[in-house]
């Protein structure tokens, strides 16, 4: 394998308004491939925004979803990485010939559709079918996998998708700044986005506290480091439908440190070059090669009834 020079992104996002979503992906897509980059990374849902979908009913959420790859959104993705000759990742929702709705992200190229992932554990609307499937792909000789947000809090879910051979794992995100049971979380004052220059420390220290980026830090460097793998997170700045967002997209390495990340308020990607040795040298790797799965087989493997709370899905009073 070659060194491979990867993008994530973070952007406000408009709910709905696709073509709007669709103009920033190709304006940070051109600045992206102008820097070098192969490949770019954008969040869960960013083409057609994600938390408002929690009040759509069965027939809305049919006229926001696209049939994949036959879709215009798709179809849109694939001219921007032929103008720009890079890979893109995104999200939206999706309808196929059943009526069935799920949440994929896609990787497309100038040529077409090289990989779809259908969410393991959707929330955000009652109508959606999770997938079941686990994704991986070649991209430039490197062997990728995506995970969608919360399937990446389900550990075994991380460590399948490398043992599949996965380099590289995209996960995309809606996350950080909204209420649960751990300690600190909550959401973020939206008023404070009004005037984000005047309000920037206080937002930064909101956006960097247990209510953002220090819970992601009690996990993301994890997955990457007990798996060996590359970690290309995604996230959207600013506001999702009523909720405050804040950003942090960045990617890690094998040993769990980040070696790439948006910082700023606005919308920005930043990039980092991949280098294989890395995978061969982290602890992850050895730590793979050195399983038991005989002794461990029947418990990870037992049956038991899924559950699955959010605590911030429901509205607002």
């Amino acid at each position: 394998m070659k060194d491979l020079c990867i993008a994530t992104a973070q952007f406000e996002n408009r709910s709905g308004d696709k073509t709007y979503n669709l103009g920033i992906i190709r304006e940070l897509a051109e600045k992206a491939a102008r820097a070098g980059a192969q490949a770019i990374a954008f969040h869960e849902c960013s083409l057609t925004g994600y938390s408002f979908a929690r009040h759509l009913t069965r027939e809305q959420m049919f006229d926001l979803a696209e049939p994949v790859p036959d879709g215009p959104s798709t179809e849109a993705l694939i001219q921007i990485a032929a103008e720009f000759d890079l890979a893109i990742l995104a999200g939206l929702f999706e309808k196929d010939a059943d009526d069935n709705l799920y949440k994929p992200y896609i990787c497309v190229d100038g040529h077409g559709l090289i990989a779809k992932h259908r969410k393991l554990h959707p929330f955000i609307n009652p109508y959606l079918t999770p997938g079941d499937q686990y994704t991986v792909f070649n991209l430039h000789g490197w062997t990728c996998g995506i995970l969608i947000c919360y399937d990446n809090n389900v550990i075994e879910n991380v460590r399948a998708t490398a043992l599949l051979g996965a380099d590289i794992i995209f996960m995309p995100h809606v996350t950080m700044c909204t209420p649960s049971p751990r300690p600190g979380a909550g959401f973020v004052d939206a008023g404070l986005w009004d005037n984000k220059e005047l309000n920037k420390e206080l937002l930064r220290k909101e956006f960097d506290g247990l209510k953002g980026r220090s819970w992601l830090m009690k996990w993301l460097p994890a997955r990457a480091y007990d798996n060996g793998i590359y970690a290309v997170f995604s996230n959207p700045i600013g506001m999702d439908d009523d909720q405050l967002k804040n950003g942090c997209s960045m990617i890690l390495d094998p040993f769990g440190e980040i070696i790439a990340e948006c910082r700023s308020l606005d919308n920005e990607f930043v990039t980092a070059v991949l280098t294989p040795q890395k995978l061969e040298q982290a602890g992850g790797h050895r730590y793979r090669k050195a399983r038991r799965p005989e002794l461990y087989r029947d418990i990870i493997g037992k049956a038991h009834q899924a559950e699955q709370k959010v605590a911030w899905l429901n509205p607002r009073s």
